[in-house]
């Protein structure tokens, strides 16, 4: 079982997908914890990380399409929002 600490903005750290089969006990800052599925996470990683892009104005892989200039790959997110009852 994977352990997950929600900070005080609403997020728990992840930077990949967990295997869709897995149970994840996510804890947030209320004190109640929650099962949560690996498949469930994972789509709201992907959420957080479209809603991301979409922010950055980036393309679906992460690449922007205006001219070049040095930023991040955009590729990636570290930390993605939960919240209480999102498992059921």
């Amino acid at each position: 079982m994977i352990n997950l600490l929600q900070d005080a903005e609403g997020f728990v750290r992840m930077n990949r997908h967990f295997p869709d089969s897995v149970l994840i006990s996510i804890t947030f800052t209320d004190g109640t914890a929650e099962q949560v599925s690996g498949r469930r996470l994972n789509q709201a990683y992907d959420d957080a990380l479209a809603e991301y892009r979409a922010q950055n104005h980036l393309d679906a892989k992460g690449f922007s399409r205006s001219p070049k200039k040095k930023t991040g790959s955009g590729n990636k997110i570290d930390f993605v929002p939960v919240r209480p009852g999102m498992g059921g």
